[in-house]
């Protein structure tokens, strides 16, 4: 499986931007995460994977491949939603699957016109298609396309990252338009990094958000 790509031009600069950050990418080193390039596929896998587990997640997709073989919009089309539901895929979710489907054949998205046009305008044509919100926009485009400079907000995991980085309680719009700014042109490879923060990947950082009270 292929991993996103980025190298060493990649975390000079943001280590040059970023003291702590550079701290960070010391101590993580070089970040593999798989990508999907196939587009629909991908576009697929992300709302099969909505509101679910990854195992469950994964245990789902499986089924698809054994039961369709390649997901593309031809294959789903031919389905019915009563096939799609039985490998595990809500109704709700063979509808967002097949209205997608049906949306590529029909023109309505161009997929491959996808890859020259700007970021917002990406997110703006995914988020149009049925199930598919911003954030899954967004991770689409990191993680299929491989923007080099998509950090969502939308992430609870990033906001979370930034506030063990950088010893904030909260992160609000403008304090994570600051760090946007600060990490672009190499967002994507940010986000690497603090997913991997808020994972536990280095000892000793902690969220600083505010605990909760109990009643």
């Amino acid at each position: 499986m292929p991993v996103f790509r980025y190298g060493e031009e990649e975390t000079a600069y943001l280590a040059a931007r970023d003291p702590r950050m550079a701290e960070v990418i010391a101590a993580v080193g070089h970040i593999e995460r798989e990508v999907h390039p196939d587009l629909f596929a991908a576009l697929v896998n992300s709302i099969v994977g909505q509101q679910i587990s990854t195992k469950a997640q994964e245990t789902v997709w499986n089924r698809m491949l054994d039961a369709f073989g390649t997901v593309s919009p031809e294959g789903i089309a031919s389905c019915s939603e009563d096939e799609l539901q039985s490998v595990g895929i809500t109704y709700r979710k063979a509808g967002y699957i097949k209205g997608a489907a049906e949306r590529v054949l029909a023109g309505e998205i161009d997929l491959e016109e996808l890859h020259g046009l700007s970021d917002d305008e990406v997110c703006r044509r995914l988020s149009k298609l049925p199930g598919i919100g911003v954030w899954t926009a967004e991770m689409l485009m990191l993680f299929s396309l491989q923007r080099p400079d998509i950090m969502s907000y939308g992430d609870l995991a990033i906001q979370r990252g930034l506030r063990m980085v950088h010893h904030h309680r909260r992160i609000t719009p403008q304090l994570f338009a600051k760090y946007r700014r600060r990490y672009s042109p190499y967002g994507s490879v940010a986000s690497l990094y603090l997913w991997a923060v808020a994972g536990g990947a280095v000892p000793g950082l902690r969220d600083w958000a505010p605990k909760e009270k109990k009643g």
